[in-house]
């Protein structure tokens, strides 16, 4: 096939065989990399039925007199809105008749005893009222717009819509569907679609099919759609609706689009437009045909309400979302919740693309690949994980799995270094693929580890926490009791620490876990002064202490280099160190959330050096703020490796950011945490990549909860950690799992699915249990 757009082309679109271009569109949309259908769970809010135009085919809008009132009111519209919130609606979308103030008078007087001159400026006083007090992220179709008016809307419309319906001026002459409607004007719809690229919004256009024009004039249509996105990249995606004929219309008698001329049309559209562009089709208008669409080359369905009927399409019901998901499953294309904004838009809210006033909203609802978070639930909540351990991913659909994926988790199994790009598909599978990748690491840790689940009596000590640095996700460190955080500065002397060390030990602990702050008046000597506490009291404790950040502290007051100093934190009794202090091993990602801590490269010198010299010590990640599944990819391919040349990982502990006080979120700059699906995905990819490197991969209760924590053991975990008996970090960040769990307690968590609790030491020896009793009767 020639180039796209030449005569040639336009040809072989509309006269090869339908089944030869809709094989071309579904090559298309397979090179976009995306294995996936979207969708967005939305609300309708129909400010308006009255509007300057009389298209011959709508019911939408009326006159005054058939109206209550020409506006909904303000609480009309947050009633609304706020039934979208308890369904789980991310979005909200504004649907009104162009200006209907240039038509009635009753529209003028409205507006103009509230205050308004314009239809567009109530607009958006009710959009930024539901964001502000629902969390809805408006989506405004309000007709045809200039400039200025897109740049207003900016800071309250994650995405404005303004279908282009057709280029075929005919049609707005006497006797066809746009007469008298001078908003249908195609330059007019043209020049606001371009104001909009303009103005940097993010925009939903489309054609409307079957009102007249011709197979050609169709074409013509997508490929000015095609170009005005070239122009300005603000095309996320483009409807291909058909139209319905309505009684009461003038059109009523109109015959409706052939089956055959919608599937070519949306093939056309998904060979004309860049890759990037969603192709769209409105489901409620398609029902009998949903799966054949799939076939044409389209990738997303638009908003679907649980909640308001499609105002402009009232006669057709929505689709039951989980019948929508089987029928994209049954394709190999599993459904996704997706925001108003897609994902590139959100994704790129650096680029302009989301203004900085609406970020935090936008943050608030999205995951790591720029869709809608899969439930409400974030860590450290107490809000029920959206799944079970018997289903560690809750509900799934059931379809095929692509045999690509098979041979992935082929690889992973013989203990093959996956690639970056290999990984990154890992975290985005969904649905079957996703349980593909589930099971897979939990018969990898069957193997591994069998079925015993192991965890250690411990216990936390945090012996400060005032800090010099300033990292964007820590609300444990605290600089001032003035700053008005709900845990003031403190610093415990030597003899607490050891009293603490003391009591654990009665307790039956093996080890205690210390971290801490960057106190300014803290030195290497000082971390050596607390091994000498500690051992002083209890000899045979097991010291599990230091993050690489304050060794590195440690060994600069001393004038040491990190070698000489960990030799002597060894030699006074240390036995190991945390592998915290990593979060994301990627310094693009440590640049915007602890510029002034450690790099990549040093984190990793600290802990192969300890290794080196024979102090073992943990991994970790810290995941869901600011980073991307690609960064999840680097992190875990640099710990593989460093554990290839050094050994001495003892385990890998993917540790949730909990967000609820987190200095970053609060400043609207951050997620809120990994969705329940990417936690999941997490342990099970960590088992897979670390496979042959990193044997034991650990949950956190803290910061998932018994049952989630009970879930994991389903996805690769097969370990629980420690009873930790003090833990404040997770709890300074607003977690709500307590500080302590008793053996009894985790022994409940593995029998959930039938598995025995093993004790064990800091080290991975088997630990006899008999000391829990002791443990029990003192907690």
């Amino acid at each position: 096939m020639k180039a796209l757009g030449s005569k040639t082309s336009t040809t072989w679109l509309l006269e090869s065989p339908l089944e030869d271009v809709m094989a071309a569109a579904c090559a298309v949309r397979s090179q976009r990399g995306f294995e996936r259908m979207t969708y967005s769970p939305k609300v309708f809010i129909p400010l308006t039925r009255l509007c300057a135009d009389v298209c011959h085919y709508c019911t939408f809008a009326t006159t005054p007199s058939a109206l209550p009132a020409p506006y909904l009111d303000e609480e009309e519209v947050l009633s609304i809105a706020r039934e979208g919130v308890a369904a789980g609606c991310t979005e909200a979308l504004f649907t009104l008749g162009d200006a209907p103030e240039r038509r009635y008078n009753v529209a003028r007087r409205w507006l103009a005893d509230r205050g308004y001159s314009r239809t567009i400026d109530y607009v958006r006083h009710c959009a930024e009222r539901v964001l502000r007090e629902t969390g809805l992220l408006p989506h405004i179709n309000a007709g045809v717009l200039d400039e200025d008016d897109y740049r207003m809307l900016r800071p309250i419309a994650a995405s404005c819509g303004l279908m282009l319906e057709t280029t075929a001026e005919r049609l707005c002459a006497a006797g066809h569907a746009h007469h008298g409607s001078p908003d249908k004007v195609p330059q007019v719809r043209i020049d606001s679609i371009a104001a909009a690229g303009r103005a940097r919004m993010a925009m939903t256009s489309g054609m409307l099919i079957g009102i007249g024009e011709t197979p050609q004039e169709r074409i013509e249509t997508i490929e000015a759609l095609r170009d005005l996105h070239l122009q300005h990249s603000h095309l996320q995606e483009v409807i291909v609706q058909n139209f319905s004929p309505k009684p009461g219309t003038r059109m009523a008698d109109a015959p409706t689009v052939s089956e055959d001329d919608m599937l070519r049309t949306i093939a056309a559209a998904r060979i004309i437009l860049p890759p990037e562009v969603s192709v769209q089709v409105p489901p409620n208008l398609n029902d009998a045909r949903l799966s054949v669409l799939i076939d044409a080359g389209m990738d997303d369905w638009g908003g679907i309400s649980p909640v308001t009927p499609d105002h402009v399409n009232p006669e057709a019901r929505w689709p039951e979302i989980e019948r929508l998901g089987a029928i994209c499953a049954a394709k190999g294309l599993p459904l996704a919740a997706r925001l108003t904004a897609h994902p590139a838009y959100v994704n790129a809210a650096d680029d302009g693309w989301i203004d900085l006033a609406l970020r935090p909203a936008v943050l608030k609802l999205a995951d790591a690949q720029g869709l809608a978070r899969d439930s409400r639930w974030c860590p450290g909540s107490s809000l029920p994980v959206p799944a079970s351990p018997e289903a560690p991913l809750g509900a799934v659909h059931s379809g095929p799995v692509a045999a690509s994926l098979h041979r992935l988790l082929d690889r992973a199994a013989s203990g093959s270094e996956l690639t970056e790009t290999e990984i990154a598909a890992l975290f985005d599978t969904r649905d079957a693929a996703a349980m593909a990748v589930v099971e897979a690491a939990d018969v990898l840790r069957r193997e591994v580890s069998g079925d015993e689940v192991t965890y250690v009596i411990n216990r936390n000590i945090n012996y400060t926490n005032i800090c010099t640095h300033a990292c964007g996700f820590c609300a444990f460190s605290k600089s001032s009791s003035k700053a008005g955080f709900r845990d003031r500065p403190y610093r415990l002397n030597l003899d607490e620490i050891a009293a603490r060390a003391q009591e654990a030990w009665d307790r039956g602990a093996t080890e205690v876990c210390l971290q801490g702050g960057i106190h300014p008046e803290f030195t290497g000597d000082t971390y050596v002064s607390i091994l000498r506490a500690i051992k002083r009291v209890c000899p045979d404790l097991h010291i599990h202490a230091f993050s690489p950040l304050e060794v590195t502290q440690g060994a600069h007051t001393l004038g040491l280099d990190i070698a000489d100093y960990l030799a002597m934190l060894k030699d006074e009794g240390l036995g190991s160190l945390p592998g915290t202090a990593a979060e994301i091993l990627d310094d693009d990602v440590r640049r915007v959330i602890c510029p002034d801590k450690l790099t990549t490269d040093q984190w990793l010198n600290v802990v192969g050096t300890a290794h080196r010299i024979g102090l073992p010590t943990t991994s970790t990640i810290m995941f869901g703020h600011v980073e991307s599944p690609v960064h999840w990819a680097r992190h875990l391919l640099r710990l593989r490796r460093q554990q290839q040349e050094t050994g001495g990982f003892t385990e890998f502990v993917p540790l949730p950011y909990v967000h609820m006080e987190a200095p970053m979120f609060r400043r609207g700059q951050s997620r809120g945490g990994p969705s329940w699906r990417e936690s999941v995905l997490m342990h099970a990819v960590a088992r897979l990549v670390l496979h042959g490197a990193i044997g034991s991969i650990q949950c956190s209760w803290v910061k998932l909860g018994w049952t989630g924590a009970a879930a994991m053991l389903r996805a690769g975990v097969n370990d629980l950690g420690g009873v930790l008996m003090n833990e404040s970090i997770s709890r300074a960040a607003g977690a709500a799992h307590g500080q302590e769990i008793t053996p009894e307690d985790l022994r409940a968590i593995a029998a959930t699915g039938g598995r025995p609790l093993v004790r064990r030491d800091t080290l991975y020896r088997r630990v006899s249990n008999s000391d829990d009793a002791l443990l029990l009767s003192l907690a």
